[in-house]
């Protein structure tokens, strides 16, 4: 690209045309193939980032990497309506780890997805990056989706999480899941070794105060047989986006089962709202282990209907989360961000069209 120098209103009015004119004839000249890749989003390389000294190290004696015990294994979900935020998650989990190269990423992604873009979308900018991309096929679960109070909450791959004991190698026993509206200000080693206790599946930072009756509809309450499956449990809401679990409790305990039970069940008698959330409600809540709340700041989209802003909850933060409807990136494009979006934006990898140099 050239450099413009508008000096002149006659020269800018020159240059004007000339940027117009190589934007036409690019547009021209573009191969037909390219029609097919016109709506992707380009990113920026993203720094290069290296392990201190006293990192551990992978050498796993010649087994598959991706196995590591020593590594941090985060599992994200990609697609590309949401693939800003994915970068930005990455970006920022990288950057605060003390021992970013021994962070395995795991994406999962629909089966009917291009793979190969989103590949090379995650390898341009993080070209060092160890990571694997599973296929989803969500064709089980489709049959089970409820709609909800917000259409996004309906996406087939929100319900992958699910699945994770099923998708992910059966190598892989401890993993950090993360949603990708989110950015980490802490070392993800901190949130991946919180200690889950004798028999918990999963970690999460819980809401006591939330009220938990909410999520569930009459129809459930007023049914005993479905209402005394929280007897005996401190049953208490906990944000999904941002779950420690231990895979092979949950391979164990046959949980992915138990989930679509619920499912099933939704589907011949109402007794939910909320998408992906209350199953895990249903057979989780109240028996997880405890996270500090610092690692979920969460509902800065605002709610699921309006997406208003936002502040922060009181007390130490380690991890951002923009649940609810309001999305920072689409904020911010749309020129009306919240204030707590700025916390996001240095994330961003979101490689404009063209720049003007002067």
């Amino acid at each position: 690209m050239p450099k413009f120098d508008f000096t002149s209103p006659h020269d800018h009015h020159h240059q004007l045309l000339l940027l117009l004119s190589l934007l036409l004839s690019a547009t021209n000249t573009a191969p037909a193939s390219a029609t097919t890749t016109t709506n992707y989003q380009r990113f920026k390389e993203a720094p290069q980032f290296y392990n201190s000294p006293a990192c551990p190290s992978l050498d796993t004696g010649g087994t598959n990497e991706m196995c590591s015990d020593q590594a941090v294994h985060v599992v994200m979900t990609l697609d590309v309506a949401y693939v800003r935020g994915s970068m930005a998650a990455i970006l920022s989990v990288l950057q605060h780890s003390s021992c970013p190269q021994n962070i395995l990423f795991h994406f999962i992604a629909s089966a009917t997805a291009n793979h190969h873009h989103l590949y090379h979308t995650i390898s341009r900018s993080f070209p060092s990056l160890k990571f694997q991309i599973y296929p989803y096929d969500s064709s089980a679960v489709l049959g089970l989706i409820s709609t909800s109070i917000r259409s996004a909450l309906d996406c087939p791959l929100n319900y992958a999480r699910n699945y994770l004991a099923n998708l992910l190698p059966r190598c892989l026993t401890r993993v950090v899941y993360l949603d990708s509206d989110l950015v980490l200000v802490d070392d993800i080693a901190k949130l991946a070794g919180t200690p889950l206790g004798d028999s918990s599946v999963l970690a999460a930072p819980e809401y006591c105060n939330a009220n938990f009756t909410s999520y569930f509809t009459p129809t459930f309450w007023s049914n005993p047989t479905l209402s005394l499956t929280f007897a005996g449990r401190k049953a208490c809401y906990f944000n999904t986006g941002v779950m420690v679990i231990d895979l092979q409790r949950w391979r164990q305990g046959d949980y992915t089962t138990k989930i679509i039970e619920w499912m099933e069940l939704q589907k011949r008698m109402r007794i939910y709202e909320l998408g992906s959330l209350p199953p895990f409600l249903l057979v989780f809540a109240g028996n997880i282990a405890p996270v500090d709340h610092r690692w979920n700041q969460h509902g800065l989209g605002g709610d699921n209907y309006r997406g208003l802003c936002r502040n922060l909850h009181p007390g130490p933060v380690s991890l951002l989360h923009w649940s609810g409807k309001g999305k920072p990136w689409a904020r911010l494009d749309a020129n009306t961000p919240c204030p707590l979006d700025a916390l996001w934006s240095p994330y961003d990898l979101l490689q404009t069209p063209f720049a003007l140099e002067s």
